[in-house]
């Protein structure tokens, strides 16, 4: 046990020796950007229009739409299912990859802060599961077209159409919490980095 929480570290942690100034201070803006753009979708709560405007909304929708493709071959289910699904698979993957084999632990924290960020961005679209009142793509809402909106589908077929605003709370407080740890992350790795700056 002590050998795997060790290797864990190693990958979270790893030893930093040397590292350059310039790719340190670049990581530093990077994370001061994360934190100031997190911070606004922390102190937004789901209800609010901020996360569905953002930016990151449209960066998170193509992986979203791809993601009913990718699933369609696996069921009904698994088709509707599949666009949130993939828009959370995304970040884990790159969080992965940048962990195993690159070993960049910023970059990992980065794509965790992305991953939390998808979280939120889904909140929204589980909560209008039973009102049905966010636009679509195709310019129509989920009470306009039957069977159209995904939550609506899920929820259904899972018989927890009711709680979906309780979901949707869930998922925005997960992807906070992430959120915050993703800056702990980064804020620790940074820290690290600058104890062993390369000053020569």
């Amino acid at each position: 046990m002590q050998a795997l929480l060790a290797a864990v570290k190693d990958f979270v942690l790893p030893p930093e020796e040397d590292v350059n100034h310039i790719i340190f201070a670049g990581r530093v803006v990077v994370f001061i950007g994360l934190v100031v753009w997190g911070y606004r979708f922390i102190t937004h709560a789901w209800q609010s229009t901020y996360v569905m405007e953002s930016f990151m909304h449209n960066i998170n929708l193509p992986f979203h739409e791809a993601g009913h493709i990718l699933f369609s071959p696996f069921g009904r289910f698994m088709h509707v299912f599949g666009g949130s699904l993939m828009q959370l698979l995304m970040p884990l993957i790159c969080l992965g990859a940048f962990l195993y084999p690159n070993r960049n632990a910023f970059a990992a924290s980065v794509a965790l802060w992305w991953f939390a960020q998808n979280l939120m961005d889904l909140a929204p679209y589980i909560g209008d599961a039973r009102a049905g009142e966010m636009p679509l793509l195709g310019g129509v809402t989920g009470s306009e077209v039957e069977d159209y909106h995904d939550w609506e589908v899920l929820l259904k077929m899972l018989g927890w159409l009711d709680y979906d605003h309780k979901i949707a709370t869930a998922a925005y407080a997960a992807g906070r919490g992430l959120m915050v740890l993703a800056f702990l992350w980064g804020a620790v790795l940074l820290y690290r980095q600058y104890q062993n700056l390369d000053r020569t």
